[in-house]
């Protein structure tokens, strides 16, 4: 009975081993990402950072865009996550208050705002972001929309699509400029392109 029992043991403890070097590696290239810049930003710096050898970085990923991607995707699923409650005007503000202080303060959104930026220069890195992270959140978010449409908690002025780029364009570009997001934004934002109910 231990010989049954001992290979299950080994293998769970590889899986802890393995998730443990995975979390490494992410949290290495986010803090590098924020030191540095993603100019500057290695494979061999991420590993001597998480510990690991620089070929288990390659087994897992095949480049520092991919890790970024990684920890951009677990970090906003973590501390930006798209409202699944039935929306409201009021659910939708916070959301987007939320996301400017995620642009604005949150390593994470360094790392979005790195990708975005490496995307308008490399046609790999764009086709990638947008698969990975821009599409399904966007349209996590178009379903958001469309439900408080739905329930009458909203009147969008655009179609669902333009109205989600009205509603983050200017705090994205407020972020890729570095100034800070006017107290009133949000609020103009919900009122004039959403017409929230009552």
């Amino acid at each position: 009975m231990p010989a049954v029992n001992s290979q299950p043991r080994r293998a769970r403890s590889g899986n802890r081993r393995d998730e443990a070097a995975r979390l490494a590696v992410l949290h290495a290239a986010d803090d590098l990402l924020v030191e540095h810049g993603f100019g500057a930003l290695t494979v061999e710096a991420i590993a001597r950072r998480a510990g690991v050898a620089k070929q288990t970085i390659y087994r897992w990923w095949p480049s520092k865009v991919e890790i970024l991607l990684d920890t951009l995707i677990e970090d906003s699923e973590k501390r930006l996550p798209v409202p699944t409650e039935l929306p409201t005007a009021d659910s939708i503000r916070a959301y987007l208050r939320d996301f400017a202080h995620f642009l604005a303060e949150d390593p994470a959104g360094k790392c979005l705002l790195t990708l975005l930026a490496e995307a308008q220069h490399d046609a790999g890195t764009a086709a990638r972001f947008h698969e990975r992270y821009l599409e399904p959140r966007q349209i996590a978010e178009r379903e958001m929309l469309t439900r408080a449409a739905e329930a009458g908690e909203v009147s969008p002025v655009l179609d669902p699509e333009a109205t989600m780029d009205a509603l983050f364009g200017p705090i994205v570009y407020c972020a890729l400029t570095g100034t800070a997001v006017p107290k009133n934004l949000v609020d103009t934002l919900v009122d004039k392109l959403l017409r929230p109910r009552g």
